[in-house]
């Protein structure tokens, strides 16, 4: 139905030849001062406006609009030329959406900001490619779905944040979630931006597409507008999923603590620790005059121990205490020791009774924080890196815990930006989701609304309520429709309970898994070769150092 909807306006372009002859979608060489400069101020516009639709900001209409801009930057661009445009539109864009990293020292964030950029340049080079491609928005768009499935997993684990779709948390294009995960939302919102973009690259195909003026371009201006809001009037038809009739009653509990930047847990070891389980003891006696609903189960965040608890008398002593005292389980968040040299970040049940027993491993590791990549090297030209300590060896199982009543999904922190480490906690059956989360080192830097805004997705994805705890925040509860019910501000201490409806239904994102992401990256693969094929077949119309083809 989408197809039916695209495909009028895009082969409307592409059959537009150019006077000079030249194939379909391809404009004539215009290798002038005033269009480098057009391409660079679209560039850094569509890069800026990308920014803005991130939290917390949340200007979410203005990423289509940024897509457009992008790809509007590269139209007609030889390779070269596309790589740096891709680049600098990439880094304008990171610049700001990864701000958060600085406490960590602004060389460390111009570092990832200039390595992540390379797969914006790597994007505008095949963009500039398939731009000569009839139906060239579905390629286009498929292509950012690939550049943000390399960017997940290259180098050192992938970086999976800034995704396009995370920025979408709550507008029109959310549901597609549902269907396709944040690889179809990613889609869907490139290629609302790349319809948009339609009548600016039939206008720059030459006087014979321009001829007639504005005026005689009105029809396919309002086609192509057409098919852009199809795809948010499309999202509303698709069908969501309804209450189930079971809830469970979750206790949530933010500490904060002391320090800040490197160094947030501050000067004193148990400080933290103390921070946590203090304010379990406040729910209890809350509970007790009747001032909160008993809880089924409790959540802290992650690190809110800061020792060992099965090495450390004291730790294991006031956690079970204030387990005790609440008469719940509670899932903990805890650094442990494996062996003498590695540590796991473990969300690990404590029972009233019993005490500890089962847990969840951390398994996608925060590099350079929990584990040192290219450890000798590394060490050696970087003495912040040895902040680090311990090296954390990853989980190897999924994170269902049976607590209570239910058996929640545990997910820790840097994970919920992983598209399979979720989905996997999801297929267990598990439900609600408890993310765990320490981001004390980037408190009231953007990465809160960042991961809040990520956590609104997994929701709608996966038909779970999300729960997250957070050490200095934000801590929140959202439900499986992705509205937040409840939320903290940062760098306070607080606590609740909420009511929160148990789902089973899988979505078809949760069955079909990355099938859809996979399908789009093998689409971009094969336009780019056609791309490629039909470029070696042609001579170029221009070939001055670096202009447009």
């Amino acid at each position: 139905m989408v197809q039916d909807k695209i495909s009028v306006p895009v082969a409307a372009a592409a059959a537009e030849p150019s006077p000079e002859g030249t194939p379909a979608g391809v404009p004539p060489a215009k290798d002038g001062k005033r269009v480098l400069a057009g391409r660079i101020a679209a560039a850094l516009a569509g890069g800026v406006a990308l920014f803005l639709a991130f939290p917390p900001i949340d200007a979410w209409f203005l990423a289509p609009i940024g897509a457009a801009l992008l790809t509007l930057s590269v139209y007609g661009c030889r390779p070269r030329r596309a790589l740096w445009l891709g680049y600098l539109g990439g880094a304008v864009f990171l610049l700001p959406a990864l701000a958060w990293v600085r406490p960590v020292g602004v060389d460390a964030w111009l570092g990832l900001i200039a390595v992540e950029s390379l797969f914006h340049a790597a994007l505008g080079l095949c963009t500039a490619l398939v731009l000569r491609l009839p139906l060239w928005p579905l390629w286009t768009a498929a292509l950012w779905v690939t550049a943000e499935w390399a960017r997940g997993i290259f180098p050192v684990g992938g970086f999976p944040w800034a995704r396009v779709a995370f920025s979408q948390g709550e507008s029109p294009l959310t549901p597609y979630a549902s269907l396709g995960g944040a690889p179809l939302v990613t889609f869907a919102v490139v290629l609302c931006g790349c319809l948009l973009a339609l009548p600016a690259v039939r206008w720059a195909g030459g006087p014979r597409a321009r001829r007639g003026g504005w005026r005689a371009s009105a029809p396919f201006v309002a086609l192509s507008l057409a098919g852009a809001l199809a795809l948010p009037a499309l999202a509303f038809a698709i069908p969501g999923h309804g209450d189930e009739g079971k809830s469970v009653v979750v206790g949530i509990v933010q500490g904060n603590v002391p320090g800040r930047g490197l160094h947030p847990l501050g000067d004193e070891p148990a400080v933290v620790l103390r921070n946590h389980t203090a304010k379990v003891h406040e729910m209890a006696r809350a509970v007790r005059a009747g001032t909160l609903a008993k809880p089924d189960l409790v959540v802290l965040p992650e690190n809110s121990t800061d020792i060992d608890p099965y090495r450390n008398e004291f730790a294991h002593r006031a956690i079970d205490e204030a387990v005790k005292d609440i008469g719940v389980p509670v899932l903990v968040g805890a650094v442990v020791a494996i062996g003498d040299e590695h540590r796991a970040t473990r969300s690990l049940v404590w029972d009233p009774a019993t005490g500890p027993g089962a847990y969840y491993d951390k398994q996608q590791l925060v590099p350079f924080g929990e584990f040192t990549p290219f450890k000798e090297i590394v060490l050696a030209l970087f003495e912040r890196a040895n902040l680090v300590g311990r090296q954390s060896v990853p989980g190897t199982r999924d994170g269902d815990l049976r607590m209570g009543p239910v058996t929640v999904g545990a997910v820790n922190c840097y994970e919920i930006g992983y598209d399979g480490v979720v989905r996997d906690t999801v297929r267990t059956g598990a439900t609600p989701l408890a993310v765990q989360t320490n981001i004390a080192t980037y408190a009231t830097t953007n990465l809160g609304p960042q991961q809040l805004a990520m956590s609104k997705l997994r929701a709608v994805e996966h038909n779970r309520p999300v729960i997250t705890a957070a050490i200095t925040g934000i801590s929140s509860y959202v439900t499986p429709e992705g509205r937040v019910a409840w939320s903290t501000q940062e760098l306070v201490d607080d606590m609740t309970v909420v009511t929160v409806p148990i789902r089973t239904e899988q979505t078809v994102a949760t069955r079909v898994g990355a099938v859809p992401e996979w399908a789009l990256i093998l689409v971009s693969a094969g336009a780019v070769a056609a791309a490629a094929w039909q470029g070696r077949r042609r001579r170029p119309v221009d070939r001055s150092e670096g202009g447009d083809s």
